[in-house]
């Protein structure tokens, strides 16, 4: 498969783009617009706080542990060769409502402004279930073309609640696997996230909180659980396996494999841990969104840190460079040892971020951030603001002029580059809407 933008399919991509402008949806009154300076000083997360001292840089050190080529060996030996992207596409057994077709519980969880350009709601009874998703990301962050292989896709991930529901599933992670080939037809099915343990000769679930997740070349990153020294997990797209015993178990079991009725289970390949510890308010930055941010040199993983809604306690955001060697795609950039350090890091007082993005337009200086924010309430509709080294500014939207315009339970943001937009996710809808409404909305 040709992973990175060997052939660029433009005319396509203007077809999509047209799509997009047609079929904007009318949800909400106009915005108006307001900057750090207008806003409520208690609001307003201000500018962003450069940190530069060993103290804090050393504390967002990870050390790269890469699981053994023959541990992965041994797994798809006994298996099955492995399968592709495109192999779970074409077995996709659920589909997406386009938002007309959707619940009004389910719009009134979308962006009141800016408004959103197109939107879809899940499968009923995935929606009803104790999963939840948080984090999505795509093939246009995967390759600069926007198509991986053959197929445009979108990659949302869930967790399990940890108090509800059978406890075997508690805390489980998944991952939708979207075909958006064509706009006003989404399908999807679902890939469980696995972990291999004793040598490849089994594998149980990943027990984490997948609240950030970036597809980068044929590599998915994902967040660890917050309170441990784990920060990520790796999964190669190219290494999903078929399960062939449908049942409760996790794992190998008598006449086969099982993953609680998948289908398909993606063994992780790596994971990068924080070296100072778990992490903490004072120690490293328990990771809660990711993106990629293709404006710089090289691409970067840019993370927020994951805290309270309402809470005191400063949020730091940061980024990591991406390998530039060969051998190594889709993996971060390590010193000889194996240690991966940032490459930037700031501090906002922004709480709650569910959502991060960063981004540099074409002469600017420097990249602006987005941070979508939780209420402190974590009850309705949250914040997105823009943020860089002089102030923030954000949309205002309603009678009261309240900056809680953006999505109900936000999660991540991922910028497509090729098309031009963001998606996002709130507790009950997946959405898009073009990046330059979000910077009209904040000037």
């Amino acid at each position: 498969m040709k992973h990175r933008g060997r052939h660029r399919r433009r005319r396509r991509g203007a077809a999509l783009r047209a799509v997009l402008a047609g079929t904007a949806l009318a949800l909400t009154a106009a915005a108006t617009l307001i900057s750090a300076s207008q806003a409520d000083v208690t609001d307003s997360p201000g500018a962003l706080k450069p940190l530069s001292s060993p103290a804090d840089t050393g504390r967002l050190r990870l050390q790269e542990h890469l699981v053994p080529a023959r541990t992965l060996d041994r797994l798809s030996a006994s298996m099955g060769t492995p399968v592709g992207v495109a192999d779970v596409l074409a077995s996709a057994d659920r589909e997406m409502n386009e938002s007309a077709r959707c619940s009004s519980a389910d719009r009134s969880s979308l962006p009141v402004a800016p408004a959103v350009a197109r939107a879809y709601c899940w499968d009923p009874a995935d929606a009803a279930a104790a999963w939840r998703p948080a984090s999505v990301t795509t093939s246009g962050d995967a390759d600069d073309d926007g198509v991986w292989g053959t197929h445009r896709v979108l990659l949302a991930g869930w967790t399990h609640s940890t108090t509800a529901g059978r406890t075997a599933e508690r805390g489980l992670a998944r991952v939708a696997f979207v075909n958006a080939d064509d706009p006003a037809r989404l399908s999807y099915r679902w890939v469980l996230l696995v972990l291999p343990v004793d040598g490849g000769r089994n594998y149980r679930g990943l027990v984490s909180g997948v609240s950030g997740m970036v597809w980068y070349q044929d590599k998915l990153l994902v967040t660890a659980r917050s309170g441990g020294a784990d920060a990520l997990y790796v999964y190669d797209l190219d290494r999903i396996q078929r399960t062939d015993v449908d049942g409760p178990a996790i794992g190998r079991v008598p006449g086969g494999w099982s993953a609680d009725g998948y289908r398909y289970v993606m063994p992780a390949v790596a994971s990068y841990r924080f070296t100072a510890g778990r992490c903490a308010a004072d120690g490293p930055p328990c990771p809660g969104a990711l993106a990629l941010d293709r404006s710089t040199a090289p691409d970067s993983l840019v993370a927020a840190e994951w805290t309270a809604p309402g809470g005191d306690h400063p949020a730091r955001l940061w980024r990591y460079a991406f390998s530039t060697d060969p051998a190594r795609g889709g993996l971060l950039a390590t010193d000889a040892a194996g240690r991966v350090n940032a490459v930037e890091e700031y501090r906002t007082r922004a709480a709650g971020i569910r959502g991060v993005l960063s981004y540099r337009e074409p002469g600017a200086t420097r990249p602006s951030w987005y941070v979508g924010r939780l209420p402190g309430s974590r009850d309705g509709h949250g914040g997105l603001w823009r943020q860089d080294l002089t102030g923030a500014r954000a949309a205002q939207c309603g009678a009261d002029a309240s900056h809680r315009c953006w999505a109900e339970e936000a999660g991540s943001l991922s910028y497509w580059q090729e098309t031009g937009e963001v998606w996002s996710l709130s507790d009950r809808m997946l959405f898009a809407l073009p990046l330059a409404d979000l910077d009209r909305s904040s000037d």
